[in-house]
């Protein structure tokens, strides 16, 4: 295993070193990385890594997540209101129902299946948008305007909206039956997991103020706070649960009574986040079933690129009515396309589970991967810059 974790780190560092070499995000190069030493191509991995894959990809999510809360500014949330709410689950949505529109037509699916294949690629990328949205609130662009807070919110509720609607529709496929409680949930959950998360960072706050500990102890325990979350969302609770947003929530209550304490572990995490972001999309691109790509058609690639414009038609529609620009709501639909945890996560569940889709749901979800994560990337990456204000 030790020598598939050096090929992992090194051929991460040299694909995405490379890409940035001619301009590319670095997250494209660990991609291609992760295909090339993975299963599919030149199989370079232990099994045993790849048996704990998604244990690792998880770990650096919560990573990811714990530095969206500590530097979340509840105020500026606030401050953005209704279309930071509506961006939870207005483009996902229109997405799904571009997709149930279309892929009877382009794939010859019927209408509960493109359901099902909907609410797999509906899912934004947390693991692509957040650390992005992080960086330009640590640089300053459109922070005033709320932008980068606003679509961190969105993108963390997006993926528990999005998976609650593939359990439905999954649901539906198999002839199970489907209560109206299964869409009650979605809000109970987020709330829960908000309250439980505020809490846990309230006592975190209290904890770390009345003892002395160090920085790497204090990052010890967020790190147990966040397991136990996670595993809570996965119980069989008889309140739902949402703990990747219990996750942020945490952070986010830290930052509110603790700044500084907040920014000090902030960094920590900006350090972890290095190793972290080679583990999560190196193994994100080893868990590409290539054969799948392989046999894609041209009309995946054209249903994938014209449900985008369904979802970034309904991020245009979360934000009218704000005092956003024109250019501003242009970043603002570009940022909320790239697609990778989620998908590699449940893309291949519809096949294990024996649907009639599923081999083309699978083969749709690699497709969309490999090109919205690293489009999206780019498109956020190379237009920040020119399409928002930089805070003074």
């Amino acid at each position: 295993m030790l020598i598939s974790i050096s090929i992992v780190l090194l051929s991460g560092l040299l694909f995405g070193w490379l890409c940035k070499k001619v301009h590319l995000p670095s997250l494209f190069g660990m991609i291609i990385a992760g295909v090339i030493v993975g299963p599919g191509v030149l199989n370079l991995l232990d099994s045993s890594l790849l048996a704990i894959s998604s244990d690792l990809r998880r770990i650096a999510l919560i990573i990811i997540l714990i530095r969206a809360g500590l530097k979340l500014d509840i105020s500026d949330l606030k401050r953005v209101g209704r279309p930071a709410v509506l961006m939870c689950f207005v483009p996902a949505c229109c997405e799904v129902f571009g997709m149930v529109l279309l892929a009877p037509k382009l794939l010859g699916l019927s209408t509960l299946d493109a359901a099902v294949l909907g609410a797999v690629i509906g899912a934004v990328s947390p693991a692509v948008v957040v650390p992005r949205m992080i960086r330009l609130i640590d640089e300053g662009y459109g922070v005033r305007e709320g932008i980068p807070q606003m679509i961190l919110a969105g993108a963390s509720v997006d993926d528990v909206f999005v998976i609650v609607l593939f359990t439905t529709f999954t649901s539906l496929a198999l002839g199970d039956h489907v209560s109206v409680m299964s869409f009650v949930n979605i809000p109970i959950s987020i709330l829960s997991g908000i309250f439980a998360g505020a809490l846990c960072g309230v006592g975190l706050s209290f904890l770390f103020s009345k003892t002395k500990m160090n920085t790497p102890t204090k990052v010890i325990v967020m790190f147990v706070i966040s397991f136990v979350l996670n595993w809570m969302e996965g119980a069989q609770a008889a309140i739902p649960f949402a703990g990747l947003i219990a996750i942020m929530s945490v952070g986010t209550m830290l930052k509110k009574k603790k700044e500084q304490l907040a920014k000090e572990l902030s960094q920590a995490f900006d350090h972890l986040w290095v190793p972290a972001e080679l583990f999560l999309f190196v193994l994100v691109g080893a868990s590409v079933a290539i054969d799948s790509a392989k046999d894609a058609g041209a009309m995946s690639v054209i249903l994938i690129l014209l449900v985008l414009v369904f979802r970034m038609s309904g991020v245009c529609l979360c934000t009218l009515g704000t005092r956003l620009t024109k250019k501003e709501r242009l970043f603002c639909m570009l940022a909320y396309t790239p697609k990778a945890t989620v998908q590699a996560a449940i893309g291949g569940l519809p096949l294990a589970m024996g649907l009639n889709c599923g081999n083309t749901v699978l083969t749709v979800s690699v497709i969309a991967i490999l090109i919205t994560a690293p489009l999206g990337a780019f498109a956020i990456d190379s237009t920040y810059r020119k399409l928002l204000k930089k805070a003074v």
